[in-house]
């Protein structure tokens, strides 16, 4: 039996945001939209996810207004972050920076930077040499020092160990 994804008996604002983010692979999907990660078959080769589960939690995100279908080809669309979802970008930074501190004893597999300056972001999200916590739009993700668990060979995979800004479109490596 699935447990439910409503927390009825709450009333509180995390339970309402865990209602949307709280299910399995759903950070991870937003976590790649961020990474520029937008079409279906990218997104399920990349996260290993059943169709069905990425179709739902797609869904979802794009009910709670968090994602946004967008046509790229007749017929065919893409997933995007809107405004809101964007908005979520410092707790998934601070999410992945709590991992590094605790979880990674190589250091940090990914590294941000204020793409504007090149400097790489504090623990904190925020540029020491500008002093502002960019938007997403604004930082680049690069490799970084630590050793990943898992080395994927997937096409995207690959082409996200290059240097990109946050929400850019990623394609498969050529």
């Amino acid at each position: 039996m699935a447990l439910p994804r409503e927390y009825t008996t709450q009333s509180c604002p995390l339970a309402r945001s865990l209602e949307i983010l709280g299910e399995r692979w759903t950070l991870l999907i937003v976590r790649d939209l961020f990474f520029g990660v937008t079409r279906f078959g990218d997104l399920q080769v990349h996260l290993d996810i059943p169709r069905a589960v990425l179709t739902a939690r797609l869904a979802l995100l794009t009910e709670a207004g968090i994602a946004a279908r967008r046509p790229y080809a007749s017929g065919r669309y893409e997933h995007v972050l809107t405004q809101a979802g964007q908005e979520l970008w410092p707790i998934v930074h601070d999410l992945m920076r709590w991992a590094d501190r605790h979880l990674a004893p190589d250091g940090p597999v990914r590294l941000f930077a204020h793409a504007e300056c090149g400097q790489v972001l504090a623990d904190d999200g925020s540029c020491g040499r500008c002093g502002v916590r960019p938007p997403a739009a604004d930082v680049e993700t690069r490799p970084g020092p630590g050793t990943p668990r898992v080395v994927r060979a997937d096409p995207i995979s690959v082409a996200l160990r290059r240097p990109h800004r946050l929400l850019q479109t990623v394609r498969r490596a050529a």
